[in-house]
């Protein structure tokens, strides 16, 4: 289940990431551990998470996924092992909330693209996804509630 489209001006944030490239099959082996590591990197250093962990797509390269995981954070990332600094960008972004379990999303970003581009709107080739529910509280998939944000042009 998707809210309704919303538009709306973002700030750049800073945030703790693990830049990764993997066939889309892969997806599942790399990105949790890649999450954990930025979240503890984040929590050594005292500067996060502050704000939900994220995956920012910068294409969407048939069977290539080409993102960043991590955390938002309050300060400047140390890098440590893989983790860097990096940040989410500001700008235009149409957002909606998917509700539902990681499975679907595939099919909610579809449906939210056209959702976008009936309403008018140019996307860019990047996007991010940020995990609203952390799924060791919430046992129930269908209560995950993941934000997708595309960037317009």
């Amino acid at each position: 289940m998707l809210s309704p489209l919303t538009v709306l001006q973002t700030e750049p944030r800073p945030a703790a990431v693990i830049h990764i490239t993997v066939p889309r099959e892969k997806i599942q082996e790399v990105m949790g551990a890649a999450i954990q590591e930025a979240v503890a990197a984040a929590g050594a250093q005292g500067i996060g998470p502050a704000g939900p962990v994220f995956a920012h797509h910068f294409d969407m390269t048939p069977g290539i996924f080409n993102f960043e995981v991590g955390v938002p954070v309050s300060g400047p990332v140390a890098a440590t092992g893989r983790v860097k600094q990096s940040q989410l960008p500001g700008g235009k972004v149409a957002r909606t909330i998917y509700t539902g379990p990681y499975e679907g999303l595939g099919d909610a970003w579809g449906d939210f693209i056209d959702m976008i581009e009936a309403a008018g709107h140019t996307r860019a080739p990047n996007l991010w996804e940020c995990y609203l529910t952390d799924p060791t509280t919430t046992p129930n998939p269908a209560d995950y509630q993941t934000e997708l944000n595309h960037p317009n042009l």
